[in-house]
């Protein structure tokens, strides 16, 4: 195939584009000027400048490619600009997705996220459980929500559109980092000095790239599959950090509220008065109060999606921040 992929400079987008290019097909990348190309440079990818909100760049982008891999959004907990997320994640979207429909490409895949994903009470959430309007906290995830049925509005009208979900991805390439970065970062620079109690299912983003290819090649247009691996609490990946690095795992859980409290002390001192990102995500805490636990049978079953250990994963990507100097 010769494919566009939107947000190769970033986690999910730069590992789909270099797996692409070492299957052999041809890759071209949409990047924004002044983007770091870190995740594609010599991988033989093409950089076509342009912007997902600017339709004639996009249209630029798409030309002589058969499908799009639409992986760009803007992955944060917290901007002094809320409503630039709107402008990425859904109207970016439906840009994409409309230039897609111009060129009459054979198919897209949309990168939604494993939190428009609804959960089931006493048991895992699915593709088939319907999202409480309720877990939907902050501009993230109601951007990407809303993202997602422009998506699937697409497909109902005949766009071969096929969505997926990604649960937390770990590995290497994750150069901004992305709030499950900071997760690594933190605990390998002594920051988590406690935890708080949730959990969430976690994945190694190289099988989450393959998971978009197999998306393409076997997944049915105007379905959503969870590209995921292992449900896990957070101090179960704090241990597994600390067996991998011989660091010392926090033994200190901290109640939510208090979380959640010194959060709201943080994003007022720093969001709001000294203008720069909080320490303390007050919006992932939020998230974090519902432990997201779900099922990647569909994608396991009807995909082939790898399911590589997630320990494996943790490794790489203290390797990868180790190499690339993020940590000493």
């Amino acid at each position: 195939m010769k494919a566009l992929v939107t947000g190769a400079t970033g986690f999910i987008g730069g590992n789909l584009a270099r797996e692409l290019a070492a299957q052999g097909h041809e890759v071209k990348a949409l990047v924004r000027p002044g983007s770091s190309t870190l995740t594609i440079d010599g991988m033989g990818v093409e950089p076509v400048a342009g912007d997902i909100v600017d339709a004639p760049s996009v249209r630029e982008g798409i030309k002589g490619c058969d499908t799009v891999f639409h992986c760009a959004a803007a992955y944060t907990f917290w901007t002094r600009d809320p409503a630039s997320i709107y402008r990425t994640n859904v109207d970016g979207t439906r840009v994409v997705l409309e230039e897609a429909k111009r060129a009459g490409v054979a198919g897209v895949v949309h990168t939604s996220t494993v939190s428009t994903i609804g959960l089931r009470k006493g048991g895992l959430g699915d593709e088939d459980v319907p999202v409480d309007p309720g877990h939907l906290v902050g501009h993230y995830k109601k951007s990407k929500y809303a993202a997602e049925q422009a998506a699937l509005e697409y497909a109902s009208d005949g766009l071969p559109v096929v969505v997926v979900n990604p649960a937390a991805p770990f590995g290497p390439w994750d150069v901004k980092p992305t709030p499950t970065g900071r997760i690594l970062l933190d605990f390998l620079r002594g920051r988590i000095p406690c935890y708080v109690d949730t959990g969430m299912n976690a994945v190694d983003v190289r099988d989450v790239a393959a998971g978009h290819i197999l998306a393409m090649e076997r997944g049915e247009p105007g379905q959503r599959y969870v590209l995921g691996n292992r449900n896990v609490s957070l101090a179960d990946i704090l241990g597994m950090l600390a067996d991998i690095t011989g660091k010392r795992a926090p033994f200190l859980r901290a109640p939510m509220w208090a979380a959640i409290g010194a959060a709201y002390v943080d994003q007022f001192v720093e969001g709001t008065l000294a203008r720069r990102q909080p320490a303390l995500p007050l919006e992932g805490l939020k998230v974090a109060r519902t432990p997201m636990y779900v099922s990647c049978e569909k994608a396991i079953g009807e995909l082939g999606l790898p399911q590589t250990p997630l320990e494996d994963a943790l490794e790489e990507a203290v390797r990868w921040f180790t190499d690339h100097g993020y940590v000493r």
